[in-house]
């Protein structure tokens, strides 16, 4: 995943932030690390939705950036252990916000379940 250079200061402080944590799985991820660590198949079985290439590669790039922190131990077979760093819990209060926002506005919202539609069947005249 490319990255923007956050070698010079961005043009917008919301336009930084977004970078962190854009696409569809970021965030649901950060949400479920609030619970606290948490090995991959705990987060895939968390996220149906989401393919294991996926996961790994939102993993890697919130690691890359510093908002998750990757423990590998040395057993057979590996584990490996995902938890939110310092910079990643500084994201709660946000995460928390977004999670109440949705909840909201979850009927207006695409994620919400889709109203069960009742067809009727025209009677033809004998």
């Amino acid at each position: 995943m490319k990255r923007k250079n956050f070698a010079r200061r961005p043009g917008c402080a919301v336009e930084a932030a977004l970078d962190l944590i854009d696409g569809k799985w970021k965030g649901v991820i950060l949400y479920h690390l609030q619970a606290g660590t948490q090995r991959f198949g705990e987060l895939r079985r968390r996220m149906p939705g989401i393919t294991q290439r996926m996961l790994t590669k939102q993993l890697r790039a919130l690691e890359d950036d510093g908002l998750v922190i990757r423990k590998v131990y040395a057993e057979v077979p590996p584990r490996v252990e995902y938890t939110l760093s310092e910079l990643g819990e500084s994201l709660r209060p946000v995460i928390d916000i977004l999670k109440a926002w949705g909840e909201g506005h979850q009927e207006r919202l695409s994620c919400a379940p889709a109203p069960e539609v009742i067809v009727k069947k025209s009677k033809r005249a004998a």
